[in-house]
């Protein structure tokens, strides 16, 4: 191939980057490339030696598109870095989890390769700006509306009826992937220009299913990377959940991986993925020795005679699929503990807002994810997922969701989710946020379970539910140490005793009065256990409004 220099383009809306997307960033510049990293909002962690540019001057963020299942901003993505091709010659877009094994090279501006037997992938995408196929894309793209025909006719023919009835369906109503890989393989074959795409060894060399494969020590990976390989596709938001959950939140020195970071100078001490207190102190531990669990696991009882054996437990994917959408489906999707694989507080949640599900209404969580201040984590955390937040916005199609946390999430604001700062140590703060707030129809607060944190947040925003609006306190008994304030009446406590005796008492008389100054608005309070085992500990509470 020629040896024309092609500047790399990627997009990091704002924030942290972990040592993972400096990887990818650095063996870019390493490989020789001019680096020009598009930006939103203020950046963090940026290795040395590229180009920071604005964002705004090639799509506005007010034009933020987002799927409305999941939330995500792909389509603006997509959207994005059609319009950056088009604005500049010679260059190659990539994703921040795309690692540059040797200088990109292409002879006529084309660079892309097969992820699969089935589609050609925009992970890495370089298309000439008087291409045919990137003047097809900027077409179809620019009509939010627009029906992709490659889905089949009956799906063709089920939306120009509905375009022909006055209700068109919108790009983030369409099926996942039809501005991103679905358009560019369709347009790409529509033109000939597929021709040019590489094979899988190129760009995909480790499949979706391969890519534990690269943690492996001293694996062999000569049957995967080859001389023709360009590029590794880490599968970056998969990767961090595997190095955090299984490998101590870095990974091996033997493993490929490893090997990369290494060979780039990468320090993952300066740049490192979230972790959890617990998972810090796992990651410290000795080879080989458990961590201590913070909670006991209860003792069981030997029967006193032979017992038949029971049917063993059904796993959460057997009921999958089965009857109507179910919330804990979608919270085990999206990996928030939530779950059935934790807490199971949405087994609960389906039966409280299974009638909800179809309506337009308001939805306010405290607390985007795990590993912030109460686990003795800085607020300025790396925030690169918001499990709950992905799923409520899949459960409730027409909801607009709100997200108060105290690190910055403003990354994910789209259409249908705003992302609302808040230190809740201060019970101004909390009276500021919700003044900017439209009434709710169900409030979660999942934040840093600090009892005055709790309270504070329960007297300021259970004001602005709607009638027959839910309220609910998750983790109700577990308090973080250093937050909690000596002395206080707990948050499980101060509800009981309103349950118990109709009246709410607390250690400060002020704070007993606010409480009670709401009690005719409440129609009913519920507190349950850990696994909703009356035995163990109290742990969710549900408190609806009259």
């Amino acid at each position: 191939m020629a040896g024309k220099d092609y500047q790399i383009a990627a997009l990091w809306m704002e924030g942290s980057l972990s040592f993972l997307e400096q990887l990818c960033l650095k063996s870019f510049v390493d490989a020789g490339h001019h680096v020009k990293l598009y930006h939103y909002g203020p950046l963090r962690n940026v290795p040395e030696g590229m180009e920071l540019a604005d964002a705004a001057a090639v799509l506005p963020r007010t034009d933020f598109l987002a799927h409305a299942r999941t939330g995500s901003p792909a389509l603006h993505s997509d959207l994005f870095r059609y319009k950056m091709l088009e604005q500049n010659k010679d260059t190659i877009w990539a994703d921040t989890d795309a690692y540059c094994m040797k200088r990109f090279e292409t002879p006529n501006g084309h660079f892309y390769g097969w992820e699969s037997d089935k589609h050609i992938n925009g992970g890495v995408l370089g298309l000439p700006s008087d291409c045919d196929t990137l003047g097809e894309l900027l077409e179809f793209t620019s009509d939010e509306f627009a029906i992709p025909t490659w889905y089949g006719d009956d799906y063709t023919r089920e939306l120009e009826e509905a375009r022909d009835a006055g209700n068109p369906v919108h790009a983030s109503e369409q099926p996942w992937g039809v501005w991103g890989p679905h358009a560019v393989t369709h347009f790409l074959h529509k033109t000939g220009e597929a021709k040019y795409a590489l094979p899988l060894e190129g760009l995909y060399p480790f499949t979706y299913k391969d890519r534990r494969m690269m943690l492996k020590r001293n694996f062999d990976t000569t049957p995967y990377v080859t001389e023709n390989t360009y590029s590794i596709h880490l599968y970056g938001r998969r990767m961090r959940a595997r190095l955090v959950e299984k490998e101590g939140g870095e990974p091996h020195p033997k493993s490929l991986l490893g090997q990369l970071i290494k060979k780039h100078g990468i320090d993952p001490s300066k740049a490192p993925l979230p972790m959890s207190k617990a998972q810090q102190a796992a990651a410290k531990a000795p080879k080989g020795e458990k961590v201590k669990p913070t909670e006991k696991p209860a003792k069981q009882k030997k029967p006193a005679a032979p017992v038949a054996a029971k049917a063993a437990p059904l796993e959460p994917s057997a009921r999958t699929g089965i009857g109507q959408v179910n919330l804990t489906d979608i919270a085990n999707k999206y990996s928030t503990d939530k779950g059935s694989a934790k807490h199971r507080y949405t087994e609960l949640y389906q039966m409280l807002f299974l009638p909800l599900r179809g309506r337009k209404l308001n939805l306010l969580e405290m607390g985007l994810l795990n590993s912030g201040p109460e686990h003795e984590i800085a607020a300025e955390r790396i925030t690169n997922d918001a499990p709950s937040v992905h799923m409520w916005l899949e459960y409730f199609p027409k909801a607009q969701v709100y997200g108060l946390d105290i690190s910055d999430f403003s990354w994910l604001d789209n259409p249908r989710f705003t992302y609302v700062n808040c230190d809740m140590d201060s019970r101004e703060n909390i009276q500021k946020a919700a003044k900017g707030l439209p009434q709710m129809d169900i409030v979660v607060d999942d934040a840093s379970h600090a009892s005055h944190h709790q309270q504070g947040a329960f007297l300021e925003l259970f004001p602005k539910l709607a009638s027959g609006g839910f309220y609910t306190i998750e983790n109700l008994r577990w308090q973080p140490n250093h937050m909690e304030q000596k002395g206080i009446t707990k948050t499980a406590d101060l509800f009981y005793g309103y349950q118990k005796d109709g009246v709410f008492t607390h250690s400060d008389p002020a704070i007993a009065d606010e409480f009670n100054a709401l009690r005719e608005q409440i129609s009913g309070c519920f507190i349950y256990q850990v696994g909703f085992n009356k035995s163990r500990k109290d742990q969710l509470m549900v408190v609806q409004k009259r």
